[in-house]
This record gives structure tokens, C-alpha cells and sequence, in this order.
């Protein structure tokens, strides 16, 4: 069985009993992260180690909680208050692990169905996401990684243009895939607002409610707005259901094409 996972940010007991429960079997199933594995709980470390020992059967693709986990570690920037992934930052293992993420896929393709942590801009193609997550992807993994890092926050560009330079169009992309909720229908992002749907700024929708969305017909699975409710979108799969919080941590059966939750242990 194939299984997408919403947001788990630390919340490693919570994840062993969501395991526990749809009975994920090493020797034949397979489980993708949609993103944020670490940061606001406080397992993150075990939650990564787990992925990184079993990378044979456990995928992800890198949130925005696991990107500012690279920024803390390898720039300048320092960790916030709220953060809380300290315990990998001191880690014996800490370049290994912080070497797999770098190595990290911002989308994945499974079937025709897209894996992203946030979502997919109106204007884009599943092709158009995932050539562009190749470019942010080369400078991960190039030597020169920190320095990449180092330019990759901020909110600008907001709209997409294909005469951006690649540091433009690399954080529109980081923006778009592990940031993005509401945006206009030419991918103009918008970062203040973080509620559900009907909540939305003026001029802006949720990023899957526009009706000339290039990807209305494939199916997205996306995890990082825990405050979404009652989503009806076709072929449109959130995946966040706020464990971190006090609500659920959820698994979709990719295969069976079914849903489990697990009740927060973490609070």
C-alpha cells in the first residue's frame, strides 16, 4: 500500500500510532510526507531519523518547516522562539540528516496525482511544478547551497514571469509549493492570511478555487493549512489536519484511495 501523510512536525507518538493503526508493513508499503516533518513539536528529530533510516520505503517532500530547519542550520539566520528542532541541530547525526533534506524533492509525482506541501499555483501544470522544483532542487544539492539559502527569504517576487532570473523564479517557487493558500488566478501569492476558505482577501481565492486552474483535473495532495474545513474541490486533498494542535494526524490510502486519522497524543 502507498500512503500520502499530512504534516507530523514532531509529533512522533502521534505517527507511531497513526503506523500502528493502518498497520504499515516495511517489507511492502510505502508512506509519502507531504512536508513540515519537523518543528512546533517536540520529537522532531525522531520523526526525522525514522524517515532517514527507512528511505527505502518513506518519501517526502520538504515544507516550509523543514526548509527554515536548512536556513537555521547552514546560514546565519538563527532559530526563532516558536522553533523547535534544536534536538537535531545538536545532533551526533545532524549532517546526515541535514544532508538527506537537502536532498529532498519540493513535488513529487505519484500515478498522475502531484504530492506538494502546500499546493499548486492556478497557472501551472503538474509539468510546469515539477520542472521548476528541479531548479531549486540543483541548488540544494549544489556546494554552494548555504549561500542559496541565504537569498531565498522574502515574499518577492509575488507573481510569476518567465523573464525572473533563476534566484526570482527559485523563491517564487519555494513560495508557492511550501507557503501558498490564497493567490490570484495569475499566481499573485498572499501570505497574511492563514484561515479557512471563506476567510479569503479581497481579489484572492484559495489557491485550488480558481476555475481555469491548469490541475482541476489531476489529483493534488497537499498538507500545510491545517484550518481548512469542508473541502469539496474535485481531486483536491488536504491533508493537514492540525496534529500539532491538538487535532488528528492523517494518512490517505494512495491505493485503496482511503483515509485513517490518528488523535493527537501530543498535548
Amino acid at each position: 500500500m502507498d500512503y500520502a501523510i499530512g504534516d507530523v512536525q514532531g509529533c512522533f507518538k502521534t505517527l507511531q500510532a497513526l503506523l500502528k493503526k493502518i498497520q504499515f508493513r516495511l517489507d511492502s508499503d510505502r508512506l509519502f510526507f507531504l512536508g513540515d516533518v519537523v518543528n512546533r513539536g517536540n520529537n522532531s528529530l525522531e520523526v526525522l531519523r525514522l524517515i532517514h533510516s527507512n528511505k527505502d520505503n518513506m518519501q517526502m517532500v520538504i515544507g516550509n518547516h523543514d526548509f527554515h530547519l536548512l536556513v537555521c542550520a547552514l546560514t546565519e539566520r538563527s532559530p526563532n522562539k516558536k522553533d523547535t528542532f534544536q534536538d537535531i541541530l545538536t545532533a551526533s547525526d545532524k549532517s546526515t540528516l541535514l544532508d538527506y533534506l537537502l536532498e529532498r524533492p519540493l513535488a513529487i509525482k505519484h500515478d498522475n496525482a502531484l504530492l506538494v506541501h502546500a499546493g499548486a499555483p492556478p497557472q501551472w501544470n503538474i509539468n510546469d511544478v515539477l520542472e521548476n522544483s528541479k531548479l531549486v532542487e540543483k541548488n540544494l544539492q549544489s556546494k554552494d547551497a548555504h549561500i542559496f539559502l541565504s537569498k531565498m527569504y522574502g515574499n518577492s517576487p509575488h507573481t510569476w514571469h518567465e523573464n525572473l532570473s533563476n534566484e526570482e523564479k527559485s523563491r517564487y517557487t519555494i513560495n508557492a509549493l511550501m507557503r501558498m493558500r490564497f493567490c490570484k488566478g495569475n499566481g499573485e501569492l498572499e501570505f497574511d492570511h492563514k484561515l479557512n476558505t471563506d476567510k479569503n482577501p479581497e481579489g484572492f481565492k484559495a489557491w485550488f478555487l480558481h476555475p481555469k486552474r491548469e490541475m482541476s483535473n489531476q489529483k493534488v495532495f497537499f498538507g500545510h493549512w491545517s484550518t481548512l474545513k469542508d473541502v469539496t474541490t474535485e481531486n483536491v486533498y488536504p491533508l493537514d489536519h492540525g496534529c500539532i494542535w491538538g487535532g488528528k494526524l492523517s494518512a490517505y490510502n494512495l491505493t485503496k484511495q482511503e483515509i485513517t486519522s490518528q488523535q493527537s497524543l501530543e498535548l
